[in-house]
């Protein structure tokens, strides 16, 4: 993953001067104009994790089906989800951006190419999970679910990660919170009750890109938000490639997630490109947000 991350990191770096901005010129299973980053950081991902030996089968945002890894690339134990490169709209402004992934042990008999069963575990059983952000520096966050959640930035002196964020623990309560307000008379009324509240005691910070809304919320303390609507019933958001892997950080950063009524962490996935909402960061702030929607729904003032 460190080494993607650097080839990623590499590519972005040099966006405004290589032919890599701009739309693909086709759109991904998710109905959505693949930019060509998006395309580029989704085979550089698979090419460097698939040879490996010790992944069986890899998905990502941009591919239709599971990416089994052959026979002659010897077959790990290990399953690798993500996201080549959140916030890809973002990529012409020059704003950050980043990549997610995720890493459950596989179900299927070892040896064998994986298949899609080893893909659909629920974010609990997930072995590790982290980003990359592409800003100001590259850091690389990452946790195994036990001793917290660290970060290494990227010293483009020698080319490598380096510890930088030790032990990250997130703040029981933030001062931002981050979602886009253009979608407020679209959401339920416990929604629209929890963002009220937070304009008049929080500070507005919303940047589109998910990975660098959910970095500066963990570091700083806050929440991010992407409730469902009546425009997209089901959530947005991934939940395999975005909302588990995060949700898997913040947990063991001391925060929360939700998707407004359950934990993300205890959601089973029953297809690959699972659509889910996502409350996200401090864990009293997700906690408001749930309790408010709980509320709204059951009538109480």
């Amino acid at each position: 993953m460190a080494l993607a991350a650097k080839v990623i990191s590499s590519h972005v770096r040099r966006a405004g001067l290589a032919d890599v901005l701009g739309r693909a010129g086709a759109v991904n299973v998710q109905g959505e104009d693949q930019q060509k980053l998006d395309v580029l950081a989704n085979e550089v991902m698979k090419q460097v994790i698939q040879k490996t030996g010790r992944v069986c089968v890899t998905a990502s945002e941009e591919d239709e089906h599971p990416v089994p890894v052959t026979l002659e690339h010897r077959p790990g134990k290990y399953v690798l989800l993500f996201d080549p490169l959140d916030g890809s709209s973002n990529i012409d402004v020059n704003a950050s951006i980043g990549t997610i992934f995720s890493i459950h042990q596989r179900v299927t008999p070892d040896g064998t190419p994986g298949t899609l069963r080893d893909c659909l575990q629920k974010g609990r059983e997930q072995v590790a999970a982290g980003y990359v952000i592409y800003g100001s520096s590259t850091i690389l966050v990452y946790t195994t679910g036990h001793g917290g959640a660290h970060g290494f930035t990227l010293d483009p002196r020698i080319g490598e990660f380096l510890l930088s964020h030790p032990n990250i623990m997130t703040p029981r309560s933030g001062k931002y919170y981050s979602v886009n307000e253009s979608n407020y008379d679209r959401w339920s009324a416990g929604y629209r009750e929890a963002v009220r509240v937070f304009k008049a005691r929080k500070n507005a910070r919303y940047i589109g890109s998910l990975v660098a809304d959910f970095h500066r919320n963990l570091i700083a303390g806050g929440i991010f938000m992407y409730p469902a609507d009546t425009k997209s019933r089901k959530g947005k958001l991934r939940l395999l490639y975005e909302a588990a892997p995060l949700a898997y950080i913040a947990e063991a950063a001391g925060g929360a997630a939700t998707d407004g009524e359950f934990a993300i962490l205890d959601i089973v996935p029953a297809e690959l490109h699972q659509r889910t909402p996502l409350v996200i960061g401090s864990a009293e702030d997700v906690a408001f947000v749930r309790e408010s929607v709980a509320k709204a729904a059951a009538g109480v003032a």
